[in-house]
């Protein structure tokens, strides 16, 4: 026999930005392997089911998400023999962006879900602490050369709003001035709305949405 049996499972890491940490959504395990321990949301593959299709299905399932305003994009495969105590299984991940939601409600096999923050979080079951860790750093990396900053920004958002966001993925503090220049300046990265909002305290602040750029030219670099 040249190949063994193998289970196919897709695993989600959701990031949003509440509070102004970045966060992820977990699942406490209901049921074995792992029972009471969390971890990442996912689950296996169906017979008539892609990946994706799984992915978006236990989102649902899992946490009560359902809303379209997810950017969701393939991060990488796992398939360590010993990942799974159930026998060989190989997880695609899956990474979320989104803007900030309401509390999840479990459902399936989780007792409970919640965000937590990225910074708190150890001892994830299966191999989901490296998952969540290349997750995380897919995110940052991206926030450098694309405008996938705004996925976590409502629809129509300040530049310190988007500012904040930055600071809460990268986990540093940026200078407010140099920030709204580089954002402003860079083409196509956002456009403005027409109007102004008071919701940041002070003066009323300009209103922008995403603009059409798909890279950032020059990009926005980490210190």
């Amino acid at each position: 026999m040249d190949f063994v049996p193998l289970g196919l499972a897709a695993d989600l890491v959701i990031l949003t930005v509440r509070d102004g940490r970045l966060q992820v959504l977990l699942i406490r395990r209901g049921i074995p392997p792992y029972e009471g321990q969390w971890a990442l949301p996912g689950g296996f593959v169906r017979p008539d089911e892609d990946l994706e299709t799984t992915a978006r299905r236990e989102l649902a399932e899992e946490t009560g998400l359902t809303t379209e305003r997810i950017h969701l994009e393939q991060l990488a495969t796992y398939g360590a023999p010993d990942r799974d105590p159930r026998g060989r299984v190989v997880s695609v991940a899956y990474l979320a962006l989104v803007p900030d939601l309401p509390a999840p409600v479990a459902g399936s096999d989780a007792a409970s879900a919640s965000w937590i923050d990225v910074q708190k979080v150890r001892g994830l079951a299966f191999d989901h602490d490296r998952i969540l860790t290349d997750g995380v750093e897919r995110a940052r990396a991206k926030l450098e050369y694309s405008p996938l900053a705004t996925a976590f920004c409502p629809p129509e958002f300040t530049i310190s709003e988007l500012r904040g966001v930055y600071e809460a993925v990268w986990g540093t503090p940026l200078d407010p001035r140099n920030f709204h220049r580089k954002v402003t300046k860079t083409p196509d990265f956002v456009a403005p709305v027409g109007t102004t909002t008071t919701r940041d305290g002070g003066r009323p602040a300009q209103l922008f949405h995403r603009g059409t750029a798909t890279t950032l030219h020059p990009p926005m670099t980490r210190a």
